[in-house]
């Protein structure tokens, strides 16, 4: 498959349009229908109105049981929550006013029924201000989220627990004093935020932020030329849970995952980064890369069992990259000897560098689904590696994160 060259545009934030030229990429479908603004599209003739972006299907092989495609496409005409079939298929889309980023749409667990849930809002990349919203298998809202203790949510993550509460994002602008690091002592930063809220009453449960319990010094990018220009030091990107009910907080910038108790807010372990608990070693086969790191600006730790985890290895954030393509990592955790080990990667089909964004879903079957990030790309890979299925958005569309998961909406 012929490569495709992009260029970026605010390299590192969280939108560089990408462009494409070279060669063209032969497809096995096209398909692009038109929705309107919150359409059903499974059969029958379509409405006219706002047009979703198009899928072009590069490789059709992934017709198994994991469901429809879920996204939310950006930087088109329109925007907003979209389920696609394998082949393309619009089956449900929703446009979101114009100047709001719709994000992390996805099916999961409410109440013991299933719902479609995300977020959406206006300033996704830096400070963001916005709200996540729960729809039933009817595609009406039912319940919404909002930050608490005067924070706003922010894109990056929606989860629902399994005890009906959510896990939510956000970023807070604060002065620090770095003098101990050679720095301003009054220097503008950004500050992640985890709320854990009681969804039915708005209550913060649980409130977790990035400065308590991690060094300035551990971030890995440069400090601003002005200390009143904010510094991102830390980009919090993910909240998920670990496979004993503990927290996966993602941090872009110090290329750490933080494994961190629900009950007191300790740092329970660091997976990478300046500190991290564990040795890091590749298996054969596999490879660091130029920083002796298994991933650097990763976004989505998933806790798959048997202490293994994937990540979204961006390996760049739109600068020189410390790999040539952006993969997805497995890695093994050896707790009694605190060694990580780089056990399997699925590099990017297309030998591409994501900038940011992305994810990478272990399916119900074990096959792993993957959204590109800033790159408009949807792969699905067998659990041997084997490439099953690829598509691609249009040129300057991308959807932060996609999905494959069962839905079966009320008739």
């Amino acid at each position: 498959m012929a490569k495709k060259a992009f260029s970026f545009r605010a390299p590192g934030r969280r939108r560089g349009r990408l462009r494409h030229g070279g060669a063209v990429i032969a497809v096995a479908a096209v398909i692009a229908l038109a929705g309107t603004a919150c359409t059903t599209a499974s059969s029958g003739p379509v409405a006219t109105g706002p047009t979703p972006p198009a899928v072009m299907v590069l490789k059709q092989g992934a017709d198994n049981s994991n469901g429809d495609i879920f996204i939310a496409p950006d930087g088109g005409p329109v925007g907003g929550p979209e389920i696609i079939s394998n082949t393309g298929k619009v089956i449900w889309f929703h446009t979101v006013p114009a100047g709001d980023w719709a994000t992390d749409f996805r099916t999961q667990t409410y109440q013991g029924k299933p719902v479609l849930t995300w977020w959406q809002g206006t300033g996704f990349g830096g400070p963001s201000s916005g709200t996540d919203y729960i729809y039933n298998d009817r595609y009406r809202q039912i319940a919404e989220v909002k930050a608490g203790n005067g924070y706003s949510a922010d894109g990056h993550e929606f989860l629902i627990t399994p005890w009906n509460t959510a896990l939510i994002v956000a970023d807070t602008i604060t002065t620090a004093n770095l003098t101990s690091t050679g720095g301003p002592a009054d220097q503008a930063v950004i500050d992640g935020i985890v709320q854990e809220i009681d969804i039915s009453t708005g209550k913060v449960l649980f409130q977790w932020n990035s400065a308590d319990h991690v060094p300035y010094s551990d971030s890995h990018t440069p400090r601003p030329a002005s200390a009143a220009m904010p510094w991102d030091w830390f980009h919090i990107n993910a909240v998920h849970l670990d496979t004993d009910g503990n927290l996966l907080i993602n941090s872009r910038f110090t290329w750490t995952t933080y494994k961190v108790s629900l009950r007191t807010g300790k740092i329970i372990w660091e997976l990478g980064g300046k500190q991290s608990t564990f040795k890091l070693t590749a298996a054969p086969g596999q490879v660091l890369d130029s920083a002796g790191e298994i991933f650097a600006y990763q976004h989505d730790p998933e806790a798959i069992g048997n202490d293994e985890y994937t990540l979204f290895d961006n390996e760049s954030d739109g600068g020189i990259g410390l790999l040539p393509h952006s993969r997805v990592v497995t890695v093994k955790l050896d707790l009694s000897t605190k060694v990580a080990t780089l056990v399997k990667s699925v590099d990017q089909p297309e030998g591409l560098v994501a900038p940011a964004e992305g994810n990478a879903q272990t399916t119900r079957n074990g096959d792993l689904f993957v959204g590109w990030g800033a790159l408009p790309y949807i792969s699905e890979f067998s659990p041997s590696g084997h490439l099953l299925f690829n598509a691609q958005l249009p040129d300057g569309v991308t959807s932060y994160r996609a999905y494959r998961l069962p839905w079966n909406p009320a008739g």
